[in-house]
């Protein structure tokens, strides 16, 4: 498997390419921002983007999925429960940043325990509330696409609209620290973790 990094646009949020090495076909996971970036990415590798996967909706996470969706053709994807995010500018709170992004509604809207197979790549949905009332992780084996729910000693923010505190330590306790330590954590800001360090040093658990 094929796992490349980006971070995209002034808020720096990582954009993951995951790709399957027989079929050549890729997941994007969170194009935040720079969809020709990341186009050119697909490009050197030799892949092409058969899904585009949210782990939520704020704006810093999708600003680049229109271009990116015209593009690729990808389908893309989202949790339920952040699904309206896509289409409404205050809930992805590029309203509150003084401008209006609005998509269409995902052509996928996924649950806790779905499955997301593109290639001979599988990526289980993991959904762990707090950060958004949808906010999912992306598990693959050993690899984890933890989106703002976990970073590298931090945990992402829950003053935004829909953000629980309580919920979001519930779900990283409940859903990532059960994992096993050697699990490779892809995060949505910041450097790369693991499951074993985040259980020793990070100090919101």
């Amino acid at each position: 498997m094929i796992i490349e990094t980006l971070p995209v646009g002034n808020m720096e949020a990582n954009c993951h390419i995951i790709g399957c090495e027989e079929t050549r076909k890729a997941i994007v996971v969170d194009p935040g921002e720079e969809a020709d970036r990341i186009q050119a990415r697909l490009n050197k590798l030799n892949l092409k983007a058969e899904a585009i996967v949210l782990t939520h909706g704020h704006v810093d996470h999708i600003g680049a999925l229109g271009e990116l969706k015209e593009l690729t053709g990808a389908k893309v994807m989202i949790h339920t429960q952040d699904g309206e995010m896509l289409t409404n500018p205050k809930k992805n709170l590029s309203a509150w940043m003084g401008y209006q992004m609005s998509f269409q509604p995902a052509e996928r809207l996924l649950e806790d325990g779905d499955t997301i197979e593109v290639g001979k790549i599988t990526l289980e949905v993991l959904h762990t509330p707090g950060h958004t009332p949808g906010g999912i992780c992306l598990k693959a084996g050993k690899d984890l696409f933890s989106g703002d729910t976990l970073f590298a000693q931090s945990i992402g923010r829950s003053d935004f609209p829909g953000g629980s505190h309580t919920t979001l330590i519930r779900s990283i306790k409940n859903k990532l620290l059960v994992l096993p330590e050697d699990t490779k954590v892809y995060t949505g800001h910041g450097p790369a973790t693991t499951i074993g360090l985040e259980k020793r040093h990070n100090p919101f658990l």
